[in-house]
């Protein structure tokens, strides 16, 4: 049986190896990005409570608190479009969509932020977590359903079928061939 709501044909293999590669591509400039040493003469504690750190940003001024929470929402943010696209399904809940995305986001932002604590340089900061998991949740919004809506009415009219993914049955092929058995060694 066909999974429910995936795309027929070569569709499925570009958009989940297109966005497998493009997943695995950004994961490794974001572990590039944020896994570096830092030569800095001395670091700042670690912020443990959540929002001290976008009050602090914000205390700033318009222009250089809209840029750090900017770079904040931004970092993961790809995830969002890249996870459901190497998934490659059409036909899910779009709240299952979301939260599951958000959920990933909010894992890999957690995964860095420990990794982080090993580097020279590198605080954890709530306040990114925070950030990088809305980021991936806005993403996710304002790309994915949008996305899938077009490729299901692209896949409609390749099938003929107007707005629906159905789910095909694979035809039998025959008897399951079996394998006899081997004796026991004495």
């Amino acid at each position: 049986m066909q999974r429910q709501g995936s795309i027929g044909g070569s569709a499925v293999i570009r958009i989940r190896v297109a966005g497998g590669v493009l997943l695995a591509a950004h994961l490794g400039l974001v572990a590039w990005l944020m896994l570096r040493p830092l030569d800095v003469p001395w670091v700042m504690p670690a912020n443990l409570r959540p929002l001290a750190g976008i009050r602090a940003d914000l205390a700033l001024g318009g222009t250089r608190a809209a840029g750090r929470l900017a770079e904040g929402l931004a970092l993961l943010a790809p995830l969002g479009v890249l996870l459901p696209a190497a998934h490659g399904r059409l036909a899910v809940s779009p709240l299952a969509s979301l939260v599951r995305t958000t959920a990933a986001g909010a894992l890999v932002s957690t995964g860095i932020a420990l990794l982080q604590t090993g580097v020279p340089g590198r605080v954890v900061d709530v306040d990114s977590l925070l950030l990088n998991t809305v980021g991936v949740a806005l993403a996710h919004l304002a790309v994915v359903p949008a996305g899938r809506a077009l490729l299901r009415r692209r896949a409609g009219r390749a099938t003929g079928v107007s707005g629906q993914v159905t789910v095909q049955e694979d035809v039998a092929q025959g008897r399951t061939p079996t394998i006899p058995r081997v004796g026991i060694a004495p």
